[in-house]
């Protein structure tokens, strides 16, 4: 079956493999900017783990789950891995389709919301990316899709793997996680500012809706891991450690956490929440039940392949409100160019 983009690149966020890797890694991730506080503070989440993410290995197993589910449609594109922070970078990826002789890119990058980090730097980095002739025009057009948070696909997995652990504690309290982002770059994420918790929020409304369906009705929050930067600057509030603490003053004695902002276990997954959140709530002798994310989700992957397939058809129903443009997610730094981003 014939398509109009010719392949297919999944560019993930990236993780070192060894310790060695980490520091390079985190001076990439940040320009440079990194305090030595924040350096050692990281490197010690990495040495548990031999300094190993597994985030790249979870990304290659997307990028093999989508292909053969694209196959499985008649549709035989490449699928690519790349990453943003970690070899092989997009410029590596886009020359070799380019010398290939491929035309026209779309990629999938593995972040549902919108915002500056999560969006306009993916787009920025692969129009730097994208190899240009002699004359300085393109060799490949790309496209990246668009934010997925409105995916049914996504909310259904959510709903399935939260069912069973609501049913199970019906008195505990449901702590629905994602990212902490500089409030500025919040406030600023999306068309027209504030996508990124919109968006959560009405993710956060599905799925609440779905378990109603099912007659579970938990009490719940959202709140928040990861936040970097240096002391001092606002970030979105509050951390999921505070919450539990907070709950412990109120007698409650289990909470159910489920990111609904990673879609894959990983180092911040397993480090924030199965580490130091666990560890908060059983210092209250709190139960904590951890809800696995979705990316090994049928429902999740297939509806996935779905929007990738219409994608790879060149489908674009970008609406107003979507992200793909040029007023969306704006670079703190001003205007760099950008590929555009369809909603297929």
């Amino acid at each position: 079956m014939s398509t109009y983009y010719d392949a297919l690149v999944v560019m993930g966020f990236g993780g070192p493999t060894s310790m060695d890797e980490v520091e390079p890694f985190l001076k990439h991730i940040t320009g440079g900017r990194i305090t030595p506080e924040r350096m050692a503070t990281v490197r010690e989440h990495y040495a548990h783990f031999g300094g190993v993410s597994p985030l790249n290995g979870q990304n290659q197993k997307l990028a093999d789950d989508l292909a053969t589910r694209l196959r499985a449609r008649g549709l035989d594109v490449p699928v690519r891995l790349t990453h943003a922070h970690v070899v092989p970078f997009p410029e590596q990826t886009l020359a070799q389709l380019a010398a290939g002789g491929h035309e026209r890119v779309l990629v999938l990058v593995p972040a549902a919301y919108s915002s500056y980090v999560g969006c306009r730097f993916y787009r920025e980095a692969l129009a730097a990316a994208t190899p240009v002739d002699d004359d300085g025009r393109p060799r490949l057009e790309v496209a990246k899709i668009n934010p997925f948070y409105d995916m049914p696909g996504f909310v259904d997995a959510q709903v399935g793997l939260l069912e069973p652990v609501v049913r199970a504690h019906p008195d505990a309290t449901l702590l629905f996680t994602t990212h902490s982002l500089p409030t500025g770059l919040s406030e600023s994420s999306g068309v027209g500012g504030d996508g990124y918790l919109g968006q959560h929020r009405r993710v956060i409304d599905r799925i609440l809706a779905g378990l109603a369906g099912q007659g579970l009705r938990p009490d719940w929050q959202l709140c928040y891991t990861s936040q970097g930067g240096a002391p001092g600057d606002s970030w979105l509030t509050p951390d999921v450690n505070d919450v539990i603490d907070e709950l412990a003053t109120q007698d409650v004695k289990d909470v159910i956490v489920v990111s609904i902002g990673f879609l894959s276990d990983h180092m911040e997954v397993i480090w924030d929440l199965d580490n130091e959140a666990a560890q908060t709530a059983r210092g209250h002798g709190m139960g904590f039940h951890r809800v696995p994310t979705v990316a090994n989700e049928p429902v999740f992957l297939d509806g996935l392949a779905e929007l990738v397939a219409r994608g790879l058809a060149g489908e674009d129903h970008r609406g107003d409100d979507d992200c793909g443009g040029a007023d969306c997610c704006p670079n703190p730094g001003g205007a760099v160019p950008a590929v555009r981003g369809v909603t297929p």
